[in-house]
């Protein structure tokens, strides 16, 4: 196996990764089976809620009417908005121009009807096909929500059969709107009251077995807010630690926490109304210690979080820290956070998911991720060689893969796909 030189180590790097499956941890995209759930196509990505919130930095329109608009007229209005009056530079811009050129569209000509025109003679399949074909992409996880109506009826209409689409179980309004919540179990069978008493503590690790089953599920997952806190006074917390941890450790699936959103700062935005807080770590720091045989999985909103998480995973081996969440998934942040974790954490953690809603995003998260991922890997490498160390190309390609993924599979104890 050829050695690495620091002449031939950027190119070495750049081999590594495109050949490295990825698997894709956190997205918010459904498989084919899932009907239209699956959003994909030149007007989806157009009007990712990234780029609603941006339309609205350049247009005085009112929230209203711009949300009565069609999809069709919705994308003809950022596309003017925000590629044809004004140079699309920002990072949600310039993903969608990635996307665009790496399906083999002319994106100088600038012809949003020409690019339609093209999405259209797909199929959902084919272009599933397509897109983990250029993104690299062997598996993703999906966000799954046995709270939505239409995605509960496809589970139990029998689910879906494209085995690249992993599920996690989301139970955001599990934990953060119990007293509403709580009706629903009920209503499905579940013998749970509002009190929370100790039967309703037993039906609700019922619940969460039984949708583990049924979702095979990689996780559990929730969004949290910054003043998510474990432990307190609260239902919340009280359904962490006598329902979530003790089955998650049962069943040896981790809790994913997902901590740092603000909800509808602006609620005329609707999705594109969310912001971000500083998170306590604390709440990391305890669950881990006081559950070591849990794993948990951890990304935080906050920038100003990431340096004190990372040192948190130094602490607990039961701790797997990944990706650059919304907000930070911006290429001078993502870079800053990629290395600053490889300075405290060598190679154990995972740096990047796509966190996509639409697709299409796989293409540009990708392509974007692993050109900052490889910058810091040459800088990182280059310092290893400069002390006399010596590295080959096979261990540059374990490296690779288990940032792309394979860490994820070995924190879970799992073989890869």
């Amino acid at each position: 196996m050829a050695m690495i030189t620091k002449e031939n180590l950027p190119q070495a790097v750049e081999r590594a990764l495109a050949a490295a499956p990825v698997t894709d941890l956190h997205t918010h995209i459904f498989a084919e089976g899932f009907g239209d759930l699956l959003l994909w196509g030149v007007d989806e990505l157009v009007t990712y809620h990234y780029l609603i919130a941006e339309n609205f930095r350049y247009t005085g329109m009112p929230y209203e009417r711009y949300f009565a608009l069609s999809k069709k007229e919705q994308a003809e209005m950022i596309w003017r908005n925000l590629f044809s009056e004004n140079s699309p530079v920002s990072e949600g811009q310039r993903g969608v121009l990635t996307v665009l050129a790496k399906l083999g569209l002319d994106v100088g000509s600038r012809n949003l009807a020409s690019f339609r025109e093209f999405c259209a003679s797909f199929t959902p399949g084919q272009f599933i096909d397509k897109v983990f074909a250029i993104s690299g992409v062997k598996a993703v996880v999906m966000t799954n929500d046995p709270f939505n109506a239409k995605e509960r009826a496809v589970w139990l209409g029998g689910g879906y059969d494209d085995p690249r689409f992993l599920a996690a179980l989301r139970i955001d309004p599990l934990l953060n709107g119990y007293d509403q919540s709580h009706l629903l179990l009920r209503e499905w069978g579940y013998d749970a009251d509002k009190r929370l008493d100790r039967k309703s503590v037993e039906e609700v690790k019922r619940f969460l077995r039984d949708w583990i089953k049924r979702m095979k599920a990689m996780y559990m997952a929730v969004s949290l807010p910054p003043s998510f806190m474990v432990p307190e006074d609260s239902l919340r917390s009280r359904l962490v630690e006598e329902c979530v941890i003790p089955v998650s450790q049962e069943l040896d699936v981790p809790f994913a926490m997902m901590i740092g959103v603000n909800k509808l700062v602006n609620h005329k935005l609707g999705d594109a109304g969310d912001s971000v807080g500083k998170s306590s770590v604390r709440p990391v720091e305890y669950l881990c210690e006081k559950y070591p045989d849990n794993k948990f999985l951890v990304t935080m909103l906050a920038r100003e979080n990431q340096h004190e998480l990372a040192v948190t995973a130094r602490k607990f081996r039961n701790l797997l820290v990944f990706g650059c969440w919304w907000f930070l998934n911006n290429p001078s942040l993502i870079e800053e956070i990629t290395r600053m974790r490889m300075e405290l954490l060598g190679l154990s953690f995972v740096p990047q998911h796509s966190d996509a809603r639409i697709l299409d995003q796989l293409i540009y998260k990708w392509d974007h991720s692993r050109k900052i991922i490889g910058k810091v890997m040459v800088d990182k490498y280059g310092d290893l060689l400069a002390t006399g160390w010596k590295l080959d190309e096979a261990e540059l390609k374990r490296d690779a893969e288990g940032l792309m993924g394979g860490n994820f599979w070995r924190f879970l104890g799992k073989t890869p796909l």
